[in-house]
């Protein structure tokens, strides 16, 4: 029997089952990521094979894992030197951000860009809380939807309090299984009670001390759309590292640097020292986004650290 997992609770999985049964799951076995280590080795969107294991408990064996058609992966927050599976297998993602309450962190869309565009999944830039929005985030929001969608990503601006621009988010949704995922505390439960209202998703407010979101989702979980498709909630994000990426990936999936790649002197650049470098001619003739420069050059700097460690931890 195959199915499709739904939610993940770390040790046992909810299954929806072909003919439409769910059976909460468990592993046998060990699985893998090309050789990596998982924090968990089975994730939302998985197309698995089921033994079941007691018809009246409704409860059965997950033996094996379908291949996966891509994944959305990231440093575990919780365990070094692990990767944790965000979900899999899906045809989008949103990643929800806010220009205020809380503040924009600009540099944390570029980092979550980094983990769909291996498998070149599109990306929905969304802009939350448009309710509460003055002119100077205004000009911010129409700055960067300028910036991405000038090299392929589609921008959203929405309020999901008040429903603004969400009838033409839903119909980017329809049909599609997407990824919902975002910084804590952008209001991505309250925009999911805004696409599917009777989910009726816990939501809190900002903490007026810190500033900051609070997470509202423990567990990715995957809901169905009543307009058509499915969504997979994931808890918010507090940051982002990458122990899996090598300096070239990182060169290799800034989109618009890699289209230039081929212009530059030496065919293994990486675009910070290198001479006859064609994204820094970019950058220097207003091609190429100074901003998003910037946060690759911290990027290449925080992976030049890691790999700095893992070689004294292993002398």
């Amino acid at each position: 029997m195959q199915g499709t997992v739904i939610k993940s609770t770390g040790s046992w999985y909810i299954v929806k089952a072909e003919n439409g049964q769910i059976y909460h799951s468990r592993i046998i076995g060990k699985f893998r990521l090309d050789g990596k280590k998982l924090t968990n080795p089975v994730a939302v969107g998985d197309q698995v094979t089921l033994e079941i294991e007691a018809v009246e408990e409704e409860t059965a064996l997950i033996r094996k894992i379908l291949p996966r058609k891509n994944y959305v992966v990231r440093s575990s927050p919780r365990k070094a030197h692990h990767l944790h599976i965000i979900a899999s297998n899906v045809d989008q993602v949103i990643v929800l951000n806010t220009i205020v309450q809380p503040n924009l962190k600009q540099g944390f869309i570029d980092r979550f860009l980094l983990m769909t565009e291996p498998f070149d999944i599109p990306v929905h830039i969304v802009f939350n809380k448009v309710d509460v929005y003055e002119d100077e985030h205004f000009n911010t929001y129409a700055y960067l939807e300028d910036m991405y969608e000038s090299i392929g990503y589609k921008t959203h601006l929405v309020s999901a309090l008040e429903g603004n621009g969400i009838p033409e988010l839903k119909e980017a949704l329809k049909g599609k299984i997407t990824l919902i995922s975002g910084h804590s505390g952008v209001g991505k439960s309250t925009l999911i009670n805004a696409l599917q209202p009777d989910l009726e998703l816990d939501t809190f407010e900002i903490s007026d001390h810190s500033g900051k979101g609070q997470h509202t989702t423990t567990f990715a979980e995957m809901y169905d759309l009543d307009f058509g498709g499915t969504i997979i909630d994931t808890p918010g994000i507090k940051s982002l590292a990458f122990i899996n990426l090598e300096p070239l990936d990182i060169a290799h999936n800034f989109r618009e640097f890699f289209e230039v790649s081929p212009n530059c002197k030496f065919n293994n650049c990486l675009h910070l020292n290198e001479p006859g470098c064609a994204v820094k001619k970019g950058i220097e003739e207003g091609n190429i986004s100074e901003l998003r420069y910037m946060n690759y050059v911290t990027l290449q700097e925080e992976t030049a650290d890691q790999n700095h460690w893992e070689r004294n931890r292993d002398l």
